[in-house]
């Protein structure tokens, strides 16, 4: 159809590097997912989403994390990230004219089911509060680097947090990120023995 090929001529794509040396961060001028973020690493993960599934067939490619109109693209390194960036650049511009950017996984719907009912009143006071500093102070800045960081548990003052997307194996992830974020979380809880865990 002729507005289908208007729309794919008008998509654009950006790609910028990370503080992974090992993960691309790409920016679209569609949505690529409506609600949420997921995380792709095999072919299961992918029933449906033929776009997702040709992104982790490019050689190399271990992880694919999509998030709004942005997904990072986690590798071996065995590529170099030009041959990357073409391949990537070349499946989103064939593939976004099938892609259903309303998609919800199969783990994420359950989570979305609790968010919607209960919001984060489920969870604890502090950890309620942790999740508000953590969206204040450190997502923004994980998320412009093509990353995230989602609250497992907070039990004991051990705070336990899953990387996600390019922040998932980065080495200033592990490190200085992982100080930023219990130095930030110690400070406005006002509690020095907070310990920061990642899994």
């Amino acid at each position: 159809m002729m507005s289908g090929e208007n729309d794919s001529s008008k998509f654009e794509v950006n790609w910028q590097e990370t503080p992974n040396p090992y993960a691309l961060k790409f920016i679209t001028n569609r949505p690529l997912k409506m609600e949420g973020k997921a995380t792709f690493v095999s072919q299961e993960e992918c029933k449906g989403l033929p776009m997702i599934s040709s992104l982790l067939d490019i050689f190399g490619v271990k992880q694919v994390y999509v998030q709004g109109n942005a997904l990072t693209i986690s590798h071996d390194g065995q590529m170099s990230a030009e041959n990357i960036v073409n391949s990537v650049e070349s499946v989103l511009m064939t593939r976004i004219t099938i892609h259903d950017a309303d998609f919800v996984t199969d783990g994420e719907e359950s989570k979305v089911k609790s968010k919607a009912t209960e919001d984060r009143s489920h969870l604890s006071k502090e950890q309620q509060e942790i999740e508000e500093i953590l969206d204040r102070t450190v997502r923004p800045g994980l998320n412009a680097d093509g990353g995230d960081v989602e609250v497992i548990s907070y039990e004991n003052d051990e705070l336990r947090i899953l990387y996600e997307g390019a922040c998932g194996g980065c080495p200033s992830a592990m490190m200085g990120t992982l100080d930023a974020i219990q130095n930030i979380i110690r400070h406005e809880l006002d509690n020095p023995n907070i310990i920061v865990i990642p899994i």
